[in-house]
């Protein structure tokens, strides 16, 4: 079996990886760059990633009109890219963001119907690789918010794939984290071995992640929470790191 696998080199998308090695497919990895502001470190850890799951072919896609047409802090330098909490309150972030997709608003760091351009490619290229499946690492639990993260966008492109494609081809859309946390995402991904050195989540261009942005902190809560280390280095961070591993994740130190 193989599987196309959307790898952005953060920690989600890399776990994702894994989970669809371990589950037997082969590995088809596709990066897109989109003007972000991280652009080379995520391609350079989405290489590392690649690599350390010997994928058949590592494809990366510049999506250049995304930056172009801006909308979002991560491809608009005009927009600020706030840190957790700065303007609603520290700790108060998460609330915030779900009262804000009740509301109809969006965080500023949606890049506007990214992962339907993704899917698009993705699909395309399945379909001429006669992949089987298609993995991409959407989770709303932390990110309330995102309309192309939502379980009913996954199920209607799937469709979309369905009718869009060959009689003769069956493409899966699979999205094994759509309902999960962060949490639980990383104690899959240290089950499996994820090395999680070779990721970058951070939002802001810096040598070191900033600890500071939302993806950070919630990387960081999630590292916290297991009572793990998190291998990358950071310039400050906004949550307090537990370093004594339960026992049952000591031997992946």
């Amino acid at each position: 079996m193989k599987a196309v696998c959307l790898i952005s080199g953060g920690m989600d998308s890399s776990t994702l990886a894994y989970v669809a090695k371990d589950m037997g497919y082969d590995i088809l990895a596709l990066h897109t760059s989109y003007g972000q502001l991280t652009e080379a470190k995520e391609l350079a850890c989405a290489q590392k990633i690649a690599a350390s799951l010997d994928a058949l072919e590592f494809m990366h896609i510049p999506l250049t009109h995304l930056k172009v047409f801006g909308g979002s802090s991560l491809t608009d330098t005009n927009l600020k890219v706030h840190s957790h909490g700065e303007d609603e309150g520290e700790g108060k972030a998460a609330e915030s963001a779900k009262s804000s997709a009740n509301a109809g608003e969006l965080p500023n760091t949606y890049v506007p119907f990214r992962n339907s351009n993704l899917l698009a490619i993705a699909t395309s290229y399945a379909e001429t690789r006669n992949a089987d499946a298609i993995f991409i690492g959407v989770q709303s639990s932390d990110y309330a918010g995102y309309p192309d993260c939502r379980p009913e966008y996954i199920e209607a492109f799937q469709r979309v794939i369905d009718l869009g494609t060959s009689d003769s081809v069956h493409i899966k859309l699979m999205t094994p984290f759509v309902r999960m946390n962060k949490k639980q995402i990383l104690e899959k991904g240290l089950r499996l071995g994820v090395p999680y050195e070779h990721t970058w989540s951070c939002y802001r261009n810096n040598e070191n992640a900033c600890g500071t942005c939302d993806s950070c902190y919630y990387r960081l809560k999630a590292f916290n929470e297991i009572g793990v280390e998190d291998p990358i280095p950071y310039e400050k961070a906004i949550v307090e790191i537990n370093k004594k591993a339960p026992a049952k994740f000591k031997r992946l130190l």
